[in-house]
C-alpha cells in the first residue's frame, strides 16, 4: 500500500525536487501539487504534507496539517527554536499527529553539524560562514543555525563563546553566542564552513552542495520516517545511526 503525500510549495526548487522524487518511488503517491499561496485544503486527504514554501507561510501551513490529522515534513527555514518550542505545546499529548522538521536534507550536512557539536567542547572561538543562492530569501540558513544550537548546547556549561566587537555588524548575526556570516551568490547551491581557533590551530569543518540531487536521500529519509511520526521530530540526524553509541557492537544492525 502507497503512502499519498501532497507537496507545498511545489513551483519552487525544492517543491520539483521532492514532487519528482516522489511520483518516481513505488512507495509513494503524489496526490496535490499546491503553490505557495494556494488553497491548504488541497492537501486533504494526504497521509504526508511537505512543507518547502518559505518562512511567512511554512508555519500555516504546519497549523493546518496537524489539525487535519495530517503528518508534516518541514523543509522551509525559519524554523527558530522559540517556534518550534511553541509547535511542541501545540501537539502535546496528541498521539496521532508527527512534524519533522529537515534544516537541510542532505546526508554530508547532516554528518557535518554533527561533528561539529562533538569539537563545539574543545574550542572556546567558534564561528560559522554559510553561502546558498542568490535568491534564497532567508538568512542566516536554518542549517547555520540549527548548527549554531547544537554547538551551544554541546557547550553546556563552558558557557558562550569568544565572540569579540559583538557590536560591530560585520561580526555576524549571533546564534548561541555564535557569530554567524551569511553569503548570498550567483552560482552557489549551498556551503557550510564551521571554523575552530584554538592555541596555535585552527580547525574548519566544510560541507559544500554541489548539485540539488544530494538531497534525495534525505528526502526519501524523511518520507519513510513521516508515515509513523509522532511529535516533533527536528533534524535530519534523529533518523539515522550516527555510530556514535559505544554500547552498540561494530556493525550491528540497528533496530
Amino acid at each position: 500500500m502507497t503512502t499519498t503525500v501532497a507537496v507545498i510549495g511545489a513551483t519552487g526548487k525544492m517543491g520539483k525536487l521532492a514532487s519528482r522524487i516522489i511520483e518516481s518511488s513505488d512507495e509513494f503517491e503524489l496526490v496535490a501539487q499546491v503553490d505557495s499561496k494556494g488553497e491548504l485544503s488541497e492537501m486533504l486527504g494526504a497521509d504526508i504534507a511537505v512543507d518547502v514554501t518559505v518562512p511567512a507561510v511554512s508555519q500555516r501551513v504546519v497549523e493546518y496539517a496537524v489539525a487535519n490529522g495530517i503528518n508534516v515534513i518541514v523543509g522551509t527555514s525559519g524554523w527558530s527554536s522559540e517556534r518550534i518550542a511553541a509547535l511542541e505545546r501545540t501537539i502535546s499529548g496528541n498521539l496521532a499527529v508527527g512534524v519533522i522538521i529537515v534544516p537541510n536534507f542532505s546526508i554530508g550536512s547532516v554528518l557535518a553539524t554533527s561533528f561539529a557539536t562533538m569539537a563545539a567542547r574543545f574550542f572556546d572561538s567558534i564561528e560559522i560562514i554559510e553561502a546558498h543562492h542568490a535568491s534564497k530569501i532567508d538568512s542566516p540558513s536554518g542549517t547555520a543555525v540549527r548548527t549554531a544550537e547544537l554547538m551551544g548546547t554541546a557547550r553546556g556549561a563552558l558557557g558562550p563563546v569568544v565572540a569579540p566587537h559583538v557590536d560591530q555588524r560585520a561580526r555576524g548575526q549571533q546564534v548561541s553566542s555564535i557569530p554567524i556570516h551569511s553569503l548570498r551568490m550567483q552560482g552557489v547551491v549551498a556551503k557550510q564552513d564551521v571554523i575552530f581557533g584554538g592555541n596555535g590551530e585552527v580547525l574548519t569543518i566544510s560541507h559544500d552542495t554541489l548539485a540539488p540531487n544530494a538531497y534525495e536521500a534525505g528526502i526519501l529519509l524523511a518520507l519513510r520516517a513521516a508515515r509513523s511520526a509522532r511529535g516533533v521530530v527536528v533534524g535530519l540526524d534523529k533518523l539515522i545511526d550516527l555510530g556514535l553509541h559505544p554500547e552498540r557492537t561494530p556493525g550491528a544492525p540497528t533496530s
